[in-house]
């Protein structure tokens, strides 16, 4: 790393990561600092999610709000990691950064290690948006880059974007400035493969089966990272996992939308990016191309929306959907004047016919009730259910006894002018240095409008274009010939996920012929007729040529975000393997 006046770093920075969320794996701390040399080590422990879990820690104890598990990590690792020469950066801070850089001070002093900490605040807002329980800006690398230019060992954030934790490092060490925008977009996507930790090495990947044992431990990423931009994702030798074209782009695909990926440091091109397999477990990534960022931060909002109960009654054998409408009926009466605001049930259908065990052949009927009033949705309901215990469906029971609800909390977003927000790096020796808005910025603009299909006669059968479509020309369609049913799984990859209430789906294709097929046959249109549960929301899809992949952005199909918990499966991790089971006439040449 370069000091504040010394000359910039000419050498690879190697930045690896030891966390991709609040609860990853303990030992990937030692792991990363033992298995391989590094140079950085990252830790992303903040997700819409855990600003709410830290935003309720800090009511209970107002010296609380930061990621206590990072200290717990450190206790064994802190001398490890200096006597290495490796710099630790992480968002652990969350809501109190100073507090947590106090305590790794305090962790140094009582296990001897002379460290220099040094911590960036300036992102919490909660002074403008009040009523809110957390509110707190998405900002950018260069507060990271300050306090490592000024020689610290250890740098905590608070809520700076997942990508700043490598953005910031490799500034301070090429020496960038804020106008190198293809270098810092290079930098982006560095980051955004390695936030959320093992995705990038053979976790959750849609392949996975094709990897055998490997994937049972997968080893954390790494990024080779260049002066100009370019870098190399890989991870120590000998560990788990897989890292190639494949692993790369579903985690690319994570959580984006469009072409255009914007932060607060740049707006990273993703239709630029170019992906090469450079080796086992090697793969470059370069031609990202970066424009200046946009004016605006975005500020995460987290506030309580009411509260939450839930019972899932077993209904097993014969007779399903009868018992469910029966207990439905006796528990709406029940209710009476006092039913919650909100109540939905779902019954889903896991048994099995003439099952070898109990537990196939049940299936299982979800009531989630919410409302405003704690009583409503508490002992009300409770004793609601449990009063139907031996008046009921035969076979009654639950999965687990009846709670007193919880209060759930709602995602917003909103924006400010970046020029408003006080970023601000706090130096090892406490000088406190004001951070600007960066210089030149460029409002975003929608992906350029798709080509024209082909004429329809000169094509298979393909879903017409839709509206919402966006993205740069579509490859020649396939030419006619046999299909065959079959799951769309078996032609494509797919990594989902969620942004408040918003759920995005990205799918790519491991061959030349099979994109060609899937640019055409997926269009929101079928999408939509695919995913019922989309039918009625607004769709946008995005198309990526160079990653050979489909991004659609799903609007409030997750309500009003993770915690509300509109749905069962409230993050969206599951809803791109969903799509990959449904069947769809596939050309057999592809099969």
């Amino acid at each position: 790393m370069t000091g504040r006046a010394g000359a910039p770093a000419a050498g690879p920075l190697r930045v690896g990561n030891a966390s991709g969320f609040y609860g990853d794996r303990f030992d990937a701390v030692r792991e990363m600092l033992t298995g391989g040399p590094l140079d950085v080590l990252t830790g992303d422990y903040l997700a819409e999610l855990t600003m709410l879990i830290l935003g309720r820690d800090r009511l209970k104890d107002p010296r609380l709000g930061y990621a206590k598990t990072f200290l717990r990590q450190l206790e064994d690792t802190l001398g490890l990691a200096h006597e290495r020469g490796v710099r630790v950066v992480t968002n652990a801070g969350g809501l109190y950064p100073a507090a947590l850089a106090d305590a790794v001070r305090a962790l140094a002093a009582r296990v001897g290690v002379p460290v220099r900490v040094a911590h960036v605040e300036g992102d919490d807002l909660s002074a403008r948006f009040p009523g809110a329980l957390t509110a707190n800006a998405y900002l950018g690398g260069t507060g990271i880059t300050a306090c490592l230019r000024a020689g610290a060992d250890v740098v905590v954030t608070g809520r700076v974007t997942d990508a700043a934790l490598v953005t910031g490092p490799a500034a301070a060490h090429f020496g960038w400035g804020p106008e190198d925008h293809d270098r810092l977009a290079g930098a982006v996507v560095a980051g955004h493969v390695l936030e959320c930790g093992t995705q990038a090495t053979g976790g959750n990947y849609a392949f996975f089966a094709e990897a055998g044992n490997t994937v049972r431990r997968p080893g954390f990423p790494l990024a080779e990272i260049h002066a100009d931009g370019t870098c190399v994702i890989t991870k120590h030798d000998g560990t788990g996992g897989l890292v190639d074209v494949g692993t790369v782009t579903a985690q690319l695909l994570y959580e984006t939308g469009g072409a255009r990926y914007a932060g607060p440091d740049v707006t990273a091109r993703l239709d630029t990016v170019r992906l090469t397999q450079d080796g086992p477990d090697r793969v470059r990534i370069s031609g990202v191309r970066g424009e200046a960022p946009p004016p605006t931060l975005k500020v995460g909002l987290n506030r309580i929306g009411g509260w939450r109960n839930e019972v899932v009654f077993v209904l097993t054998g014969l007779d399903v959907e009868a018992k469910a409408r029966l207990v439905q009926d006796q528990l709406e009466d029940a209710l009476g004047a006092q039913r919650p605001a909100e109540v939905r049930w779902e019954l889903a259908r896991t048994d099995a016919a003439d099952a070898d065990t109990e537990e196939r052949a049940s299936a299982y009927l979800r009531l989630v009730v919410r409302d405003p009033d704690a009583e409503r949705v508490g002992r009300a309901v409770s004793s609601a259910a449990v009063e139907l215990a031996l008046g009921s469906y035969p076979g009654f029971h639950v999965t687990a006894p009846p709670g007193k609800g919880a209060p759930y909390g709602v995602f917003d977003a909103a924006y400010v002018p970046a020029a408003s927000v006080p970023h601000t790096a706090v130096l090892p020796d406490g000088e406190r240095v004001e951070l600007g808005a960066p210089p030149g910025t460029a409002a975003v603009t929608p992906d350029a409008a798709p080509a024209p299909v082909p004429d329809p006669a000169d094509a298979p059968p393909a879903h017409a274009p839709d509206p919402a479509d966006t993205g740069p020309a579509l490859p020649e369609p396939l030419p006619p010939g046999p299909t065959r049913r079959a799951p769309l799984g078996l032609v494509m990859g797919a990594r989902s996920g969620d942004k408040g209430g918003d759920a995005n789906i990205g799918v790519w294709a491991r061959t030349d012929d099979a994109w060609r097929w899937l640019a055409h046959e997926l269009t929101t249109e079928r999408l939509r007729t695919l995913l019922p549960e989309t039918a009625g929301l607004a769709v946008a899809r995005h198309v990526l040529p160079n990653l050979r992949a489909l991004n659609f952005v799903v609007e409030g199909i997750l309500g009003q975000g993770v915690a509300a918990q509109a749905r069962f499966d409230p993050q969206a991790k599951a809803l791109g393997e969903w799509l990959r089971a449904r069947y769809a006439d596939i050309p057999e040449a592809l099969l």
